[in-house]
């Protein structure tokens, strides 16, 4: 890769609501490929997305709930918000962390964190903890693929098939503990 295409990453990681899960991918794929260091991959994608989660907090804390209100009508945004809700007060900065894996979650969680008046000590320590393990988590499946596509079409297969249990995995948990929640 180059200048640009690290320019590009970060501009699409800095702004929130634009799915970044594609282009940490992408870069993945291209670093397994000979492009930047991997490394560097991760440092400006979670560079941007730390930026993008301090100005969604912001956000969140000067107008959280209008804010809030006018994004509800993106389903997967609603969906998230109350999942995100009903355990954030409960549990605090791992629910925050594990945010990040949902549908809008990152943007939900920092929205949230602002408008619940999260001290900017507390949301720091969960996106610090939360944003480097999902740029990993995403650009490492790029990587993975990157690398296995190299040796055959097996690797194409592979990595597909990873994304889609990993994507199964975390839906079943997410709507597992909807439904436990909605019981209690």
């Amino acid at each position: 890769m180059d200048d640009v295409s690290l320019l590009l990453l970060f501009a699409v990681a800095v702004v929130p609501l634009v799915p970044t899960e594609i282009a940490l991918i992408g870069t993945g794929v291209a670093a397994a490929n000979g492009g930047d260091p991997f490394v560097l991959v991760l440092a400006v994608a979670t560079a941007g997305c730390l930026i993008s989660d301090i100005g969604l907090y912001a956000v969140g804390r000067f107008g959280g709930a209008r804010v809030l209100r006018r994004l509800r009508h993106r389903p997967s945004f609603e969906t998230s918000a109350d999942w995100i809700g009903t355990h954030l007060d409960r549990r605090g900065v791992p629910i925050l962390v594990l945010a990040r894996w949902l549908p809008a979650g990152g943007t939900v969680g920092a929205l949230l964190a602002g408008s619940l008046r999260w001290s900017p000590r507390r949301f720091l320590t969960a996106s610090g903890i939360g944003v480097p393990l999902w740029c990993a988590y995403a650009a490492g499946l790029g990587y993975l693929g990157g690398s296995l596509l190299e040796q055959s079409r097996f690797g194409t297969v592979l990595s597909a098939a990873l994304a889609l249990l990993a994507a199964f995995t975390i839906t079943t948990v997410f709507r597992r503990t909807a439904t436990w929640s909605a019981r209690a």
